[in-house]
């Protein structure tokens, strides 16, 4: 999609973390069209791919590989920004997405550990690594992706780390309102998009596990008022609007983004 405007982001850095593929690509892509200089960030190296497609378009992006499941791993994210461009306006928070879809009861206590790792850790620890630098500016924009999976079906662990991601969202917001940083979230819906290069579980889906995911998508679409998935630019767009100056009298908020479904 062509972007509605040509220099939103000018003179902004935005940090994405996930850029490498699905909504983290796409946000990457549109704030650099908008003028942002974007620090990409995943654990993939297909990353690199994202930013060579923007630098070739005469955008300013640079790549970071790092495992945001881990402190580390966000803090030298933050620095690297830092380092490259003296400073990040906006972090959006991408990085998530469910592994496992069963009922609860069939996950085993590894597989919840690691749906709260993916979906709830890498927005903790992001958020914690970049608002020193924030702070120290007195300015700033976060925008967590969060989900409407609060309330749906089986998946339990991913929906218990993204309303995580939702009360992290508005206890940031209440605290650091005065010192000029605003933290919202963006609850995507259901969202078409490829095939994912790099898979969250590469096992081999069982008969009943197919089952068990195509009821998450038959639900989705019936909680959906639209009754239909988005696009990937339908959530890109919403998440720049809240990365945006536009957005200025705006934190707190969990802006549902799935036709109608509240979540």
């Amino acid at each position: 999609m062509t972007s509605t405007f040509t220099d939103r982001f000018k003179d902004k850095v935005l940090v994405v973390t996930g850029a490498g593929q699905g909504i983290g690509r796409g946000v990457a892509l549109r704030a650099a069209r908008e003028g942002a200089a974007v620090v990409l960030v995943d654990r993939s190296p297909i990353v690199h791919e994202v930013t060579e497609e923007i630098t070739r378009a005469g955008g300013e992006a640079r790549a970071f590989i790092a495992d945001l499941e881990t402190y580390a791993g966000a803090t030298a994210m933050t620095a690297f920004a830092i380092e490259v461009f003296g400073r990040i306006d906006a972090l959006v928070n991408n990085v998530g997405g469910t592994i496992w879809a069963k009922p609860y009861e069939e996950y085993e206590a590894e597989q919840i550990e690691a749906e709260v790792r993916r979906s709830l850790f890498p927005t903790l620890w992001c958020c914690h690594a970049v608002l020193p630098a924030m702070l120290k500016r007195a300015s700033g924009a976060i925008v967590n992706v969060s989900s409407i999976a609060t309330r749906s079906i089986y998946r339990v662990p991913y929906a218990a780390s993204k309303g995580g991601v939702n009360a992290l969202t508005a206890s940031l917001a209440f605290e650091h309102a005065e010192h000029g940083i605003r933290i919202n979230a963006v609850a995507t819906g259901g969202t078409e998009a490829p095939p994912r290069r790099v898979p969250r579980n590469t096992a081999p889906q069982s008969e009943q596990e197919a089952k068990w995911y195509q009821g998450i998508v038959d639900q989705t679409i019936a909680s959906s008022l639209m009754h239909r998935y988005g696009t990937i630019d339908e959530q890109v767009g919403a998440i720049l609007f809240l990365a945006s100056d536009e957005a200025s009298y705006i934190t707190g908020t969990v802006l549902p983004v799935g036709g109608g479904d509240q979540g």
